[in-house]
């Protein structure tokens, strides 16, 4: 099984799985990294997929990953 990463929905980098467990609403866990030119975006709060505008509204809770 591949080991998980945690990105800060806030600042798109990544943090430690302790920092993840202190901040759950705003960290992404990642079962691996993401390659490419295809842009999707994702609430850190639900973990569902959403739209760029989506995004753009509440950058503060979403990632913007590559597929």
């Amino acid at each position: 099984m591949a080991e998980k990463n945690y990105r800060s929905a806030e600042t798109g980098e990544y943090v430690t799985e302790e920092a993840a467990a202190e901040n759950p609403k705003t960290t992404l866990g990642e079962d691996e990294p993401h390659g490419g030119d295809n842009r999707r975006d994702r609430s850190a709060i639900t973990g569902h997929f959403v739209k760029p505008e989506t995004s753009r509204r509440h950058p503060d809770t979403t990632v913007t990953e590559n597929q």
